[in-house]
């Protein structure tokens, strides 16, 4: 170690300076978004509680399907309230989605996803996908549909959250940390083309949040 210190003055600071950097940018990401998942998972509601809520609100019904997905399967969906808050309307059937990234390459398409029952209108769907496969929520559906689950995908909306974040002076984070999380958010895939979802069936309901 101490005949190669030498050669960082004669060039090998160049590579040095790279792994520092990105170290930092995958530092960045992972701080950035255990404090965002805190921060958001304190404003919400359990599962059970909101579909009591919504039992007891005046709501008006749909005769149509709306999925909700959502990687928190014990909280409610951020773009199921949004679409309460803004168009008033609580649909006949309401699914959420959560979709689980098992720590396996594959996932055999018997264990492909699990349905369970919250009450009359509103179920909840999780999907399984391997770390090496597509999460492609069309094609598990297609696979629940042939399991007997009913429903017609062209009459089905999927309401996706959007998110645009936003920096804060009590984030945590130092402000140029803050700064680069939100330009790697930005980078991130969107949500319709990372799931496979038809474009025309989906509906984004934005919202800006702070770090």
């Amino acid at each position: 170690m101490a005949a190669n210190l030498v050669k960082v003055f004669e060039g090998g600071w160049v590579p040095l300076s790279l792994g520092a950097l990105s170290m930092i940018v995958m530092w960045t990401w992972v701080r950035g978004c255990d404090l965002l998942a805190k921060k958001t998972h304190r404003d919400f509601i359990p599962t059970a509680d909101l579909i009591r809520m919504l039992e007891k609100s005046q709501a008006d019904p749909r005769a149509r399907h709306r999925r909700f997905p959502d990687r928190r399967s014990q909280c409610r969906a951020s773009a199921l309230m949004h679409n309460l808050k803004h168009n008033k309307v609580l649909h006949e059937r309401v699914v959420i989605m959560n979709v689980v990234t098992k720590p396996t390459p594959r996932v055999a398409e018997a264990n492909r996803f699990e349905i369970e029952k919250l009450s009359h209108d509103f179920m909840r769907v999780t999907l399984f996908f391997g770390y090496m496969e597509s999460p492609r929520v069309p094609a598990a559906m297609a696979l629940m549909r042939k399991c007997g689950v009913k429903f017609d995908i062209m009459t089905t909306s999927f309401f996706l959250g959007k998110r645009t974040l936003k920096c804060s002076p009590a984030s945590g984070m130092p402000q140029w940390q803050d700064k680069l999380y939100v330009g790697l958010s930005k980078q991130a895939t969107n949500a319709t083309d990372f799931f496979s979802i038809p474009s025309d069936r989906v509906v984004e309901l934005g919202a800006q949040v702070t770090i």
